[in-house]
This record gives structure tokens, sequence and C-alpha cells, in this order.
């Protein structure tokens, strides 16, 4: 709700000088939809200088803020233009964030979602248990259930067929919309099955490899390979980002049936990221279209394509000040069923060699390995990791970034107001990685003792030498504030 008011009064900026009548009264209504926010506070956009402010483009169903019509304009003028054109159209299926369909399917595909949400009830535990005999028998049994619905409902040559067809270029039967829901569904899949009880319990996280359904694996290589990606789990883009339908519906839920505390904690969680990239892409366009200014020796352009970032940006990371917060995001249920179901902790032997694969990161997030590439800042993640979980499109846009951002070309006094802009936008990061170091650290410190410590990001932590929930996320801790020390 609260990012319908911002896009209603954004609108509002580019139409308030034709139809002040009707601008009027739908301020009110978008007042009304920022009701925890400052009249102020909202109207203040409306105030904002039109040149430093995009004019948004009427929404599309997706909840992509910008039509692709000005992407499209400037995407055969520069290579940072063209992929991020590229990346909208192919992997966001003509939208950003992408567009995926749940309901459209070939039939064949149906049972992967139907079996998803069939199991959904049997998969978390109000209760955990601390019997490793008890975790076992319960997820044997979860497991079971799956594999005798697939082996019933699912043709694997049916399967393969379609995701082959696509492969060689024919998106007419398997369109890239639906082709997003059902990554999505299968990656779901295989962390259901991975761990197939909630919370995480340490007899699960015990395991090394998993020996998954055939009708879980037939398709996996399809899919990475057509988002480039190597992963046995699932990433942010399959298991966050296309978990949203085109209404903006949350398909595959963790904790049907258990406490509204945990429900709501989960929904409010996982649609925080989703927003980030709702609000992210008009920030991508003014990335672009910066550097097209700068190499174009327009330095007043330059500057007012930054303040719009910066005005953006700020807007943005208040979805995360807003949500992670006690009150939203409970600390006492977030540890044992949000996070945990995105872990991976698990490998296989290629070529002789065991390889363990890790879960989903916020580090795996697109927006801010973007902005700190425009930045020039250096990147987190190790280019195994990058090509581990990181969609390939996505990692070329970053590139993008870092190739033609600018801010180690400037020159002093000529490009002062530029260089202002820029300590704004490093400023606003360096804020967020204080708060996110402050605020997550309470999340991961509350006691679970069905299981041992573990981030889904980094699988479990727990070593001889580690006595502690404490002593075990000392390294994460430092990993942050090497984070924060580096954004400058």
């Amino acid at each position: 709700m609260e990012l319908l008011g911002y896009r209603i009064i954004a609108m509002l900026g580019s139409i308030r000088s034709t139809i002040p009548s009707i601008v009027t009264v739908v301020t009110a209504l978008a007042v009304f939809l920022l009701r925890r926010k400052s009249i102020l506070e909202a109207l203040f956009i409306l105030r904002k200088p039109s040149k430093a402010v995009v004019p948004v483009e009427e929404a599309d169903e997706t909840g992509t803020i910008l039509k692709l019509q000005d992407l499209k304009s400037i995407k055969d003028q520069h290579d940072a233009a063209k992929v991020l054109a590229e990346l909208i159209e192919k992997d966001g299926a003509g939208a950003w964030p992408p567009k995926a369909n749940h309901t459209s399917w070939p039939s064949a595909l149906q049972p992967y979602k139907d079996i998803y949400l069939e199991l959904n009830t049997i998969l978390p535990s109000a209760d955990p248990s601390l019997d490793d005999g008890v975790n076992e028998e319960r997820r044997n049994n979860y497991r079971s259930r799956m594999r005798k619905l697939f082996a019933e409902r699912v043709n694997i040559p049916q399967v393969e067929s379609l995701l082959a067809a696509t492969e060689a270029g024919d998106w007419d039967v398997f369109t890239r919309d639906a082709y997003n829901g059902f990554y999505c569904a299968v990656a779901v899949c295989r962390h259901a099955y991975r761990w197939a009880t909630i919370p995480v319990v340490k007899i699960a996280q015990r395991e090394k490899v998993v020996d998954f359904p055939p009708e879980l694996e037939a398709p996996w290589p399809y899919l990475q390979r057509n988002f480039g990606v190597t992963a046995e789990s699932g990433n942010n883009t399959a298991n966050v980002l296309h978990n949203f339908d085109e209404s903006g519906e949350r398909i595959y839920k963790i904790n049907i049936g258990l406490s509204d505390l945990v429900q709501n904690s989960e929904e409010t969680f996982f649609r925080m990221f989703y927003d980030f990239e709702v609000l992210a892409f008009p920030i991508y366009l003014e990335m672009v279209r910066a550097i097209m200014s700068f190499q174009q020796g327009d330095k007043a352009k330059t500057v007012r394509h930054l303040e719009a970032i910066t005005f953006r940006l700020r807007h943005l990371l208040r979805i995360f000040y807003d949500n992670l917060t006690e009150s939203r995001i409970a600390h006492s249920v977030w540890l044992s069923y949000v996070q945990g179901f995105q872990g991976w902790g698990v490998g296989k032997f290629i070529n002789g060699e065991f390889v363990k694969y890790d879960g989903l990161s916020g580090n795996h997030v697109l927006f801010f390995q973007a902005l700190d590439a425009f930045l020039g800042l250096d990147r987190y993640l190790t280019d195994e990791n990058m090509d581990r979980y990181i969609p390939a499109r996505q990692r070329e846009f970053c590139l993008g970034m870092k190739k033609y951002g600018f801010r180690d070309q400037l020159k002093g006094p000529e490009d002062k107001g530029i260089e202002k802009e820029i300590k704004k936008i490093v400023n606003h990061m360096k804020m967020f990685r204080a708060a996110h170091r402050t605020r997550v650290m309470p999340y991961l410190e509350q006691p679970a003792p069905e299981r041992m410590t573990m981030t889904a990001g980094k699988s479990v932590l727990e070593g001889p030498n580690m006595k502690d929930t404490k002593e075990a996320l000392k390294a994460l801790d430092k990993m942050l504030l090497d984070r924060l020390k580096l954004t400058v």
C-alpha cells in the first residue's frame, strides 16, 4: 500500500501542470495511502524540480514503475543501455522486477506447482523437535510423499522437450513469463525437498549430498543454463523475485497453517526484496542516463540524473528501515521460520571433487551490486560465487556499470557538482550498511536449539572452536563491518 502511494505521487509529478484539479484529488488519496508518513514528506516529491525527477509513466500490472519506452529509445546508443534492455526483455519477460506467470503453463509442467502447494501444510512445524529420530521420520515422510507425487504426475520427456525447445529459441508455447514462474516452482520444490521440514533441523544440516527426485533433477540444468548460473541451489531471482505473480501475490509460501506472527513476518521479509527492485528500476535508468550524459560532456545533465538517484535511493532504503524491525518481522520467528528454507549447505561430486553450494544471501540482490559497481566500489562476491548464484545478464549489467562508471574520471573543481551528488549516494549507502549491521545481528542471535548456527548464504557456521552463537557469528559481523568500511 505504501509503495502504491509513492507511485501515485510520483506520477502526479509529470501531470501536475496540466490537470491541477485531478492532481489535487489524487494527491489526497496518495497521502492517505502513505498513512505512516507525514503529509509534508509525501508532498515533497511534487515540489521537487522536474529536471531532477524523471516523470513516472503509468505503472503496468507487474508493478514496474517506468514503461520501457525511454529505455528502448536509447538502447542502441550505448552499451550500458543495451545490457539493461536485454536484461529486462529476456530475463524480465519485458518488465522489472521480472514478470512471472504462475497460471498459464504447458500442462506437462503444472504438477510442479500443484505438488508444492499440496504438501505445503506438512512442511512447517509449530513445535520443532530436538530428537533426531523424530525429525528424520518427519523428513522421510515429506520426501517420500513428494517423490511419489512427482513419479505419478510428471512426464519427464515432455518436460525436457519443452525446455529443449526454449533452449533452441522457440518461446511460442512456453513464454518467458511462464518460464520464470516455472523456474521458481522447481527451485522452491528443490529447497523444500532439501530440508523436508521447517524449521531446519540438525540432522538435515549434517547431510552432505541429497538424492533429488529425477523430476527435480531433469529440468534444473536447462533452467540454470538459461539464466547462466551453475549452483544446485536456488537464488534470489528464482526463489524471491519470481515468486510474485503479475498481481503482486506471493505464490509459494513456507509457513502455511502457522501463527499470524510467523506468516506475516515471512511475507514482509520476502516482499521487502521484491519491493527493492520495484523502486530500483528507475534508478537503473538514471544510472544509464548519467553515464551517457557524462560521456557526452553534459555535466549539468549528469548532476540532474545523480540528484534523481539520490532522491529515489532515499525512498528505496526506507523499505529496509521501515520493515526490518521487530514490529514488522519478529525476532523470535525469523531465524527458524523465515531464513532457514532459503539455505542449502549440500553439494555433489564433480570430476571426483566434492563441491558444496550455499543458499540465498542479501549479497545476491541486484540493486546493491549494480549501485556499488556504478560507484566504483569493489565487489564482495568472488567470480565463482557470481557464476553460481547471479544470473548472467545481471552480471553483465553490473559489469557495464563498473566499466562505464565515471567516478574515477572526475577532475576537481569543474566536476564539483557531480562529486557532491556521488558523495550523497555513498553516504546513504554507508548509513544503510551501518543500520543493516546493527539490525540483522539480533535476528541471527535468536535461540534456535533445533539447529546449528547457520545463515542462508553461508551455510553452517559452527565448528570445533565455536562454542556459542555469538562466537559463530563473529566472522559474519566482521564481513559486514569490512563492507561498511569499503563504502567510501
